[in-house]
């Protein structure tokens, strides 16, 4: 082949680093936002957390409860006035299909040159009230003090074993077993390998006696409270509640039925789940009346032990936007209209260090100047992106409860189908867009707190030519089995017919997925005994 040249035009994309910036900040979570921002306070001089507030709070404060009227998204600044006055650049993040070039050299940051304080260089989020431990005579408690109060499991355990006359060894062990115990109460790992772990794997000697010390200890562990603790699997927790009921004079349990329940604890646990009655009545040797009321019996055990000792500060969910009722519904058509606003408490009080600012303005041309203006333009798209990131989440927010109102009135029965295209479609962004937007940010609202991505959901066709929400078929499901006869519970095919007779095609296939997304049992698991 000879060699030539040849002319090629192509275009491609090439986001700047503040487009990354901005992408990346829209997909974080409110825990990762405050981890980052936190990051960016530490690394940038220029960039600064006020507690101060700004003279044009005022006017947020004032107008924080104003009424928001349908499809009025002019009342923004009633909402959150501390914002810096928005940026010319588009909310909008480009899609994923769009990837960045790959680029090994420093983000450029220089912006326009200037060094002069930026509208946007004041304060933003400056409506978000500091955060206060609460007052005695306040009706809600704060879930993160009650979190801290809660005791947990091994706290709980340790302070009955204070009233044991144990010796120091028997005390040791003890204390290392509970310590080994998981969330529910369990002892997953087998002594021998606790004593291995500690002994080490060459000195027999002392792991036959670390065994025996921790045999001795596990009894004492497994005779406090909450019963069932230190048990090493399902059928041993199950057996222990049994040995206690039937140690207990004042306990309302039939003692034969009792003994029937140890013996089935005793068979394969396979056969209790699928509740065969026939094959554990002849194992236990006792008639199907009897083996039914132990298997009821059983049924009201507690499986983890550990349950109502779980760290209720994990489950803490901080909301993004807050939905209000405003005021009544309208007369004529009896829609009840709502308020959308951010939650002050995840918006970050952040500004330019006008002093620092300042001083890099009095000091053009200095050494380090180019270096110091970088990281000044980098704290002020640091701000403006965020600022973008609620904006962004705000008109999400809005235009999904303008699109499910019904749903914040009547339940999850009314719920719409809604799929990020129309969400999308309607505020001029990209689908990748709502799609960051909506993943682990959450809605407080009336009837309870959700994140963005529940209110979407594909539709099923009705007999009319409409279209009805997996939400609201799957909280048909739910109704369906809550009010169906136990002893005849409705199977997948009945359910659909049933969803059939209300209007809505949905295959038995469907039921079973929705079902089991409901963590409902099947049919013959949820036939009473």
């Amino acid at each position: 082949m000879k060699p030539g040249l040849s002319l090629r035009v192509s275009q491609h994309l090439a986001l700047t680093p503040q487009l990354q910036q901005s992408i990346r900040l829209l997909q974080l979570s409110t825990l990762e936002l405050s981890q980052e921002v936190e990051q960016m306070l530490d690394d940038n001089p220029f960039l600064e957390r006020t507690a101060d507030e700004a003279p044009r709070e005022e006017f947020g404060l004032d107008a924080e409860n104003t009424p928001a009227q349908p499809d009025d998204y002019s009342a923004e600044d009633a909402i959150y006035s501390g914002a810096a006055s928005a940026s010319s650049t588009s909310a909008e993040a480009p899609s994923e299909s769009e990837s960045p070039s790959a680029s090994a050299e420093e983000p450029d940051w220089s912006g326009d040159g200037t060094v002069d304080m930026a509208p946007n260089d004041a304060e933003w989020g400056g409506d978000a009230p500091p955060r206060t431990r609460n007052d005695a005579e306040g009706d809600e408690a704060d879930a993160t003090e009650l979190a801290r109060s809660h005791e947990s499991l091994t706290a709980f355990l340790h302070r009955q074993a204070l009233s044991l006359r144990l010796s120091e060894v028997d005390t040791a062990a003890l204390r290392f077993l509970i310590e080994s115990l998981n969330d529910d109460g369990y002892l997953e790992d087998p002594l021998e390998e606790l004593a291995t772990s500690l002994a080490g794997p060459d000195d027999l000697e002392q792991i036959e006696e670390l065994v025996h010390r921790f045999t001795v200890a596990l009894r004492l562990l497994q005779s406090l409270e909450p019963v069932g603790v230190g048990a090493r699997n399902l059928a041993e927790c199950l057996t222990l509640q049994l040995a206690a009921l039937a140690a207990d004079e004042d306990s309302d349990a039939d003692p034969a039925t009792v003994q029937t329940a140890l013996r089935i604890c005793q068979q394969p646990l396979e056969m209790l789940a699928r509740r065969d009655i026939r094959r554990l009545t002849q194992l236990c040797g006792d008639t199907e009346e009897r083996t039914r009321a132990a298997m009821a019996l059983i049924a009201r055990l507690e499986p983890r032990p550990g349950r109502r000792f779980a760290d209720v500060e994990r489950n803490i969910i901080v909301p993004d936007v807050i939905v209000r009722k405003a005021g009544r519904a309208n007369g004529s058509s009896g829609q009840q209209n709502f308020i959308v606003t951010l939650n002050p408490d995840v918006m970050p009080r952040l500004r330019v260090h006008d002093i620092y600012a300042g001083a890099l303005r009095g000091h053009k041309g200095g050494e380090g100047h180019q270096g110091l203006q970088q990281r000044l333009q980098e704290a002020r798209w640091f701000i403006k992106n965020i600022q973008q990131r609620f904006d962004t989440i705000l008109r999400v927010s809005r235009a999904i409860v303008e699109r499910q109102k019904n749903f914040f009135t009547h339940g999850e029965l009314a719920m719409r189908p809604l799929v990020l295209r129309d969400i999308a479609d309607e505020l001029g962004l990209h689908e990748s867009t709502i799609s960051r937007v909506t993943t682990s940010k959450y809605m407080a609202t009336p009837v309870g707190t959700y994140e963005l991505k529940y209110f979407f959901g594909s539709g099923l066709g009705t007999e009319t030519g409409g279209n009805a929400s997996s939400t609201a078929v799957r909280a048909l499901i739910k109704q369906f089995v809550a009010a169906e006869n136990p002893s005849k519970p409705l199977s997948d095919s009945q359910i659909a017919e049933m969803l059939k007779e209300q209007g809505i095609e949905c295959a038995r296939r469907t039921v079973a997925k929705y079902r089991e997304a409901l963590k409902i049992a099947p049919a013959n698991l949820r036939k009473a005994l």
